[in-house]
């Protein structure tokens, strides 16, 4: 059994494989202002609901795009399991270049999902994640992290003009059928949905370019069920992408592959 751990800004993922699988998958809320054993009290628990065996687990691996929530997670590891995980960074990048100016600057969920979209399709490939940035993390087909562009998350864009304006409301995140919005609601929700919706097609459309045309690109995160009209331009739609990128680091580290 391999237990993966995606530290992200709003929330923590840890993910269990076993038989070639994905069998379990649980969220808890990336609060900075706890330590290791609240996140092992979470962990245990969700073990013991699940029926799973601390003792089974061979392999951890940690990603974190929160600096002060690394050593917390690498120490509750480290105590849980009795071994230190696999902490993806740039020394631990398996067979990837990573093509740009300051390698320690790239988030390793980004990472992840590069090294995922090579092993799995070994062509040029732009990874489209949905979360609380928008990010388009473009790797080539010869193994070369090529750069990476950064917009806010749906989520932190609707945040945002909700935080900031007296009158606007915060509002569900459901694609609208008009872009012409009728009430506040729907107003924002043109404006952010399918704003991001032309966003999104924009970029991949000018990232392919850039490529001379040869470039798929595959969706994850959260929220990349929300846009479905964008569907059609990804190969795939996988929201545990990410995983999977860190399992096939955790698997290469330590030489289960």
């Amino acid at each position: 059994m391999l237990l993966a751990v995606d530290v992200g800004n709003t929330d923590t993922v840890f993910g269990v494989w076993q038989n070639d699988e994905w069998t379990h998958i649980f969220r808890v809320r990336s609060l900075t202002d706890e330590g290791a054993p609240h996140y092992e009290t979470k962990l245990r628990l969700h073990f013991l609901e699940a029926n799973l065996l601390i003792s089974d687990v061979q392999t951890t691996v940690l990603s974190s795009v929160v600096p002060p929530l690394t050593p917390v997670l690498r120490t509750m590891l480290s105590g849980l399991f009795g071994m230190p995980p696999v902490v993806v960074g740039p020394e631990v990048y398996p067979g990837l270049k990573v093509e740009i100016d300051h390698p320690h600057e790239i988030g390793s969920d980004l990472v992840a999902n590069a090294v995922a979209a090579y092993t799995k399709y070994g062509r040029n490939a732009v990874v489209v994640d949905f979360g609380t940035a928008l990010t388009f993390t473009t790797v080539s087909g010869d193994g070369r992290i090529l750069g990476v562009a950064i917009a806010p998350g749906l989520k932190t864009a609707v945040k945002a003009l909700f935080s900031n304006t007296a009158q606007l409301p915060e509002v569900p995140l459901k694609l609208p059928e008009s872009a012409i919005g009728k009430n506040t609601t729907h107003a924002i929700q043109a404006g952010i949905l399918l704003g991001y919706e032309s966003l999104v097609r924009g970029m991949i459309t000018r990232i392919r370019r850039e490529l001379d045309g040869d470039c798929i690109a595959l969706a994850t995160g959260g929220l990349s069920s929300i846009i479905d009209t964008l569907h059609g331009e990804f190969v795939e739609v996988n929201r545990s992408l990410t995983l999977d990128g860190l399992r096939i680091i955790g698997e290469r580290v330590s030489g289960l592959s």
